[in-house]
């Protein structure tokens, strides 16, 4: 009888460890992995930071990842993500540090998606905030997952000052991300 009630409490404990979620990697970690990527691929560092429950998060994957230019950001890019802001019963799927990292780059109040480019020294390019012009005065407002007019021309900007794309890629990028303002 001992011997069964121990084998069943083994089969439990074991039972459970192997279901049991592992811990997200935290943003430093990814943050060394993908910068040791990018040197070894001579590519930038784009990082996106998002949230499960996030519709817009979900359509920048969307868009970086539709056919029509996903080799042209797989060809410059090492892209990670960062989760922040989850909502309750999901925190556990935020990474540790990533809350650190979006507040000193000044995203925290922003709102996400919230991106950030990097070379691949570590250096900080660019973000996904664009100056705008609020009663006259300037800001600077998320431009999250580019989809008016104004926020893909940013974009595109941004992608010509980090990137070699030539003309024809960039429209190409522009056409797909000006579909996110349809959909």
């Amino acid at each position: 009888m001992e011997t069964r009630l121990t084998l069943s409490v083994f089969l439990f404990i074991s039972a459970t460890s192997l279901f049991a979620q592992k811990a997200p990697a935290s943003a430093e970690e990814i943050m060394k992995v993908a910068f040791e990527t990018a040197h070894e691929q001579d590519k930038k560092v784009l990082i996106m930071f998002h949230a499960s429950w996030c519709g817009w998060c979900h359509k920048m994957d969307t868009s970086l990842n539709d056919v029509s230019v996903k080799k042209f950001f797989d060809d410059n890019f090492v892209i990670r993500h960062l989760v922040v802001f989850e909502s309750k019963g999901k925190k556990n799927l935020e990474n540790p540090g990533a809350l650190e990292m979006i507040t000193k780059y000044n995203g925290k109040d922003q709102g996400i998606p919230f991106w950030l480019i990097f070379d691949k020294n570590e250096k900080f390019l660019a973000d996904s905030r664009m100056t705008v012009a609020v009663n006259g005065v300037e800001k600077l407002q998320n431009t999250g997952c580019p989809a008016t007019e104004e926020e893909v021309d940013y974009f595109i900007q941004v992608l010509k000052q980090t990137t070699s794309l030539k003309e024809e890629q960039l429209a190409k990028i522009r056409t797909r991300f000006r579909k996110n303002e349809m959909n």
